[in-house]
């Protein structure tokens, strides 16, 4: 149903962007919430007495820092805050400096500061009370050399911080929050492709499919508009080119009743030839009026079940004398002009009772489809000639006789019948001789 002239749509671009500009917002709202509720982190305080009684008891009694004896040590660069802690550690051990190494963690994802060692004045002299109540703070790893060369290293042990668990909590909350904007987003670009892939899915199966409704956005409602006058266009141009063709087809007959008139004082030799060719002229008017109307009648649809259907067909020849036979199988319904299905059935195989004088038929349901396929064991059809064979008034068998050659159209009103229900007819020759005509119709 079409919607007002002058209703108000507003644009899908508009409405996308409103929805990204509010999953921007709920991100950004979030993440306020984040700086809001979040606890500052704190980095941790150790006191130079703390390391110097690991370093001398060779372990923490706090469990905070690992105690442990290594060989060496890797040389650190210097910065001031290392050279001041050291220098602390040093006096509250009661050694040289040289003997006393740290180093501290530098932040997640950040580099080492470099320092120049001019540029910074060397620490004052502290007495061993003071050193000892000197703060290090974060995380550090400090080493004393020992008179056997070996150093006895303190290091910090670091863990991940309740905050970081809280953080991570909060980034799968948001993404939460924001998933069903996504959703949204996502929804709404594939509604649109969606609906035009079946109206054009259905326009392929039946080209007087009720057109597309105009509702949504304007620039949907557009696209449907300019579809269906698309699909008005071709069921035009396909209907006045039937026109035409049945308007021919119907207007030969008054000639050809004329010319069977007047040789009627013809000698009989000439009449009676002449009289074969009208005749053969007036069948292929009615042939060429009965597939227009046909394949340009709207085919009423209905559910049916296409194993009965083709039982009734394969019965009625078998009554009269002729050798067909159906493999035994499932019941395969499916939508269809019971009227037109028939119809192909009857003309395939016919064509193969004709032609090779007998047809075995399988019927199955296969992805979908139901695929019947009728085999005969006649002289086929050269491969240059299976495609053309469904042009109108094609004829594989040469002579220009219509009682062993037929008319042509046979096979393309097959073919015209399972293309509107949106499957197809296909030919192919056997291994062994003969062919074999493919039916494939939606189920």
């Amino acid at each position: 149903m079409n919607a007002p002239r002058g209703a108000a749509r507003s644009p899908l671009f508009l409405r996308i962007f409103l929805l990204m500009l509010v999953c921007v917002a709920v991100v950004q709202l979030m993440n306020l919430m984040l700086l809001i509720a979040v606890q500052t982190p704190s980095a941790k305080l150790y006191t130079v007495d703390h390391v110097v009684q690991a370093m001398t008891q060779g372990r923490d009694p706090t469990g905070e820092l690992q105690v442990e004896r290594v060989a060496t040590v890797e040389a650190a660069p210097w910065n001031p805050r290392s050279e001041r802690i050291g220098a602390a550690l040093a006096t509250a051990l009661g050694t040289s400096p040289e003997k006393v190494w740290i180093r501290f963690t530098p932040p997640f994802l950040q580099r080492e500061r470099m320092f120049e060692r001019s540029a910074v004045p060397r620490p004052s002299p502290i007495s061993p009370a003071v050193a000892r109540n000197v703060l290090v703070i974060g995380g550090f790893s400090a080493a004393w050399q020992q008179p056997d060369g070996q150093w006895i290293q303190v290091a910090s042990i670091e863990g991940f911080e309740p905050w970081r668990w809280f953080v991570l909590a909060w980034l799968f909350v948001s993404a939460l929050a924001v998933a069903p904007f996504a959703w949204a987003l996502a929804h709404r670009f594939a509604k649109p492709i969606r609906a035009f892939a079946a109206a054009a899915e259905r326009l392929g199966r039946d080209p007087r499919a009720a057109p597309l409704e105009l509702e949504g956005p304007a620039e949907i409602a557009e696209a449907a508009a300019a579809f269906n006058t698309m699909q008005a266009r071709l069921n035009r141009y396909v209907d006045d080119r039937t026109t035409v063709i049945s308007a021919v087809a119907h207007d030969l007959r008054t000639p050809l009743m004329r010319l069977g008139l007047r040789l009627e004082g013809a000698p009989d030799d000439l009449r009676r030839a002449c009289e074969g060719d009208i005749r053969d002229m007036q069948g292929l008017v009615s042939t060429a009026l009965t597939y227009v109307r046909d394949t340009s009648q709207k085919p009423v649809r209905r559910p049916l079940d296409l194993r009965s259907l083709t039982e009734s067909v394969v019965d009625d020849l078998a009554d009269r004398g002729e050798t067909v036979t159906l493999a035994p199988g499932e019941p395969v319904v499916l939508d269809g002009n019971p009227a037109g299905i028939k119809a192909l059935v009857t003309n395939l195989i016919t064509n193969a009772v004709k032609y090779a004088g007998s047809a075995d038929l399988t019927l199955a349901q296969v992805d979908g489809h139901a695929v019947l396929e009728v085999r005969d064991r006649g002289p086929g059809i050269p491969p240059e000639d299976l495609e053309h064979v469904f042009e109108p008034f094609f004829r594989g068998e040469r002579s220009r006789n219509r009682d062993t050659g037929g008319v042509g159209l046979g096979l393309p009103s097959a073919r015209a019948v399972a293309r509107a229900h949106g499957g197809d007819v296909e030919l192919a020759n056997r291994a062994g001789g003969g062919l074999i005509a493919t039916v494939s119709l939606p189920v």
